[in-house]
């Protein structure tokens, strides 16, 4: 952000005159941050906005399943994207089959339990980079 840090005093100057407590400028060069501390203005570190993740745990105890017995495609693959209430994986308990389902849209950034393992209540099953 050559051109911007050139101007950085100069913005800072123009900032000072305001009651604005950040000032953030995105270019395809990158970010310019200034933001007031007291009564001075400072350039701020650029923070990356990290993508907010979700863990999906076991609804209950039992077998983690990926794919439903009868069928060969697992539910949910790392890198799919997947949508509120899609069912990503199955708990076997006994003969009963409950779904895992997603609580909001995201992508399947992991699967955390292998398929056929035996699970507790609460354990990670699955980490969602929401969208």
């Amino acid at each position: 952000m050559q051109d911007t840090a050139l101007r950085t005093p100069q913005l800072a100057a123009w900032l000072a005159g305001t009651d604005i407590g950040l000032l953030e400028l995105r270019t395809p060069q990158g970010t310019l941050r200034l933001g007031r501390q007291g009564d001075e203005i400072i350039e701020l570190p650029d923070e990356e906005a990290e993508p907010e993740r979700l863990t999906i745990h076991a609804p209950s105890v039992g077998l983690f399943l990926h794919s439903h017995p009868l069928a060969a495609a697992p539910l949910a693959r790392t890198g799919e994207r997947v949508e509120t209430g899609q069912t990503v994986g199955l708990m076997k308990i006994g003969p009963l089959l409950l779904p895992v389902t997603a609580p909001q849209a995201g992508i399947v950034d992991r699967i955390h339990a292998a398929d056929g393992l035996a699970v507790g209540y609460g354990m990670p099953l699955f980490d969602l980079q929401a969208l």
